[in-house]
């Protein structure tokens, strides 16, 4: 079961793959990087992100449901642009869970689909305490 950063490199071999990051949705930190970052900060990357994780696990409308006890009302979240996706990917956790992957890929190299499902197995597999 990989920690943060071995997730964050496997992230980092998706096709297109530019830049990862784990963040604390809860405060805007961000607990490991690797690769670049849109802008070249990863911390206000990471505090950017944040703030559309909030949104979207802290309102009603995004959420389908109960989530579980302790689990992120969310899966995941897809922003697309003209030349890249940002995909952030709430993480389950035996403490509070907010914290999510976020991965940037380069939209002519990369494959949105498989890189949803496979942040979503390293999300499931990732150990954090």
């Amino acid at each position: 079961m990989p920690g943060i950063d071995e997730c964050l490199l496997e992230a980092m071999r998706l096709p297109g793959a530019r830049g990862a990051a784990l963040v604390d949705w809860t405060s805007g930190l961000a607990l490991g990087t690797v690769g670049e970052a849109p802008g070249g900060d990863h911390e206000t990357t990471a505090a950017e992100a944040a703030e559309l994780a909030r949104l979207a696990a802290e309102h009603g409308a995004f959420s389908a449901g109960e989530s579980g006890e302790g689990r992120p009302p969310v899966e995941d979240v897809i922003v697309s642009n003209h030349d890249s996706y940002h995909l952030l990917r709430f993480v389950d956790t035996s403490f509070d869970s907010s914290v999510f992957l976020h991965l940037w890929v380069g939209r002519a190299e990369g494959n949105l689909a498989l890189a949803r499902i496979r942040l979503g197995e390293m999300a499931d597999r990732l150990v954090l305490g």
